[in-house]
Parts: C-alpha cells; structure tokens; sequence
C-alpha cells in the first residue's frame, strides 16, 4: 500500500502568462465562483441557488449596476507574480493605499537578505520619450536604433553593478548590505498575492485603463486573462466580453 501522501492539483494551478520580457503571473490557487457570489447575497433572505440561472445572472447585474461588492468578497486568488521591483511597488502603494486593503494585502516577496543568484533585469523593447503635456506617464517611442543605444547603456550599467554585487559577496559582505550595488527598479523580484474579488476587480479598473503605466497594464491584462474563466458572468458583466 502507497503511504505517500498525496497533493491535490487543480488545472488552474498550471496556469501561467509570460509578462513583458522575462516576468510572469502565475495563479497557485482560488476560492469560489459566480455561483458562491450570488449566494453569498441570497443569505440575506435565508435562501440560496444549487446552480447558476437567469435569476442568478439577474442578481449579479443588480450587484454590480448597484455598487454592492461585498458578496465578492467570499471569493480571492493567490497569483505569484514576477516583476520589475518598479512595478512591485507602484503595485504596493496602489494596494496599501486602495479603499480595498484589507482585502489584498496578502502580499509575500523574495528577499535579496537570502536570496544571492539569479540576479535579472527588465529591458523595454521600446523606450518611451515623455509627454508633451503632461508630469507623467509616456509618449511616442524613440526609434528602433536610439531605443538599442539605451538598450546597450542600461546593460552595460547592469552588468557593472552585478559585478560589483558579486564582488562584495565573494569578499564575505552581509547579502543585506551587498544588494546596495544592484540598480533596484528594474531588478525583477518575485512575490504572491491574495486577493478578494472585489478588490482584484477594483484593482483592474484602475490598472488596465489607458494611462496608468505600460508595464502594470500589461500585469493586469494578464491576471484578466486568467481570471475570466474562473468567474466568466462576473468578469462579463464588469469588462464586457473579450
């Protein structure tokens, strides 16, 4: 007899979307579905569907006509999202700083105190020149030869401090304080996230509108692309249809 316990995997659990050039989301696990949403909103009248129908997909357009989000928050996910650290935090500050926090601030990352290899750095197809009119977000792009010369100067630059970082390790300084030479903002870290339906959702409103930054829409729009099938009426009802 087979004593070895054993571990119950789920299909979504191997889904996973390749992110700008070396990042990724990932979804490790989730809780309910449109049906638990609705009936998580019928107990308040002692009642409750055994499957998803008309009344439930009417139930769910008066939810979100209406702004009542709390039945979204009996549903969550766990993603493990790989990111520049810029992204990272502009994630963070978003969450800490959203209506929502409470709802998503499971939030675990890999640390550089422990963590001393596989060191990788985000490099933009295209570099973006600034706005005319505006303090921030981007503009057109540079041509393809101006966008190689910033390519080579941000890797020459990397590979330097990588050298540095290596170097202070090897002559036996606290990992803590040898990260100091590496260029933080486009260094990619990784970390999972748990997070309520109605906060993800929010979360997404904010994040695949046209002018927050490139490289986070490009995050949301993947954990869109994800989430969907999990919960196809709510995610129709919200965003339309793809």
């Amino acid at each position: 007899m087979n004593s070895e316990p054993t571990t119950r995997r789920t299909p979504w659990e191997k889904v996973k979307r390749p992110v700008l050039d070396k990042g990724y989301v990932r979804l490790v696990d989730h809780m309910g579905d449109d049906l638990s949403i609705v009936n998580a909103a019928r107990v308040s009248y002692d009642k409750e569907s055994p499957e998803f129908d008309e009344r439930d997909s009417k139930l769910l357009n008066f939810l979100i006509n209406e702004g009542h989000m709390s039945p979204l928050r009996h549903a969550a996910a766990t993603f493990e999202i790989y990111a520049p650290l810029m992204v990272a935090r502009q994630w963070w500050k978003y969450a800490v700083g959203s209506a929502h926090a409470d709802d998503q601030n499971g939030w675990n990352e890999s640390s550089r105190r422990y963590i001393t290899e596989n060191e990788e750095f985000y490099y933009p197809l295209d570099w973006r020149k600034a706005p005319e009119n505006s303090k921030q977000g981007s503009g057109g792009n540079y041509s393809q030869s101006e966008s190689e010369q910033f390519h080579r100067a941000l890797k020459m630059h990397n590979d330097y401090c990588e050298m540095a970082y290596q170097t202070a390790l090897k002559r036996g300084m606290a990992p803590e304080l040898a990260r100091l030479f590496l260029p933080a903002n486009g260094l990619y870290v990784r970390w999972r996230w748990t997070v309520s339906l109605a906060a993800l959702i929010h979360f997404l409103q904010q994040r695949l509108e046209h002018d927050a930054q490139y490289e986070i829409q490009q995050y949301a729009q993947a954990i869109e692309n994800i989430v969907r099938p999990l919960y196809p009426n709510i995610f129709t009802k919200v965003f339309g249809d793809l």
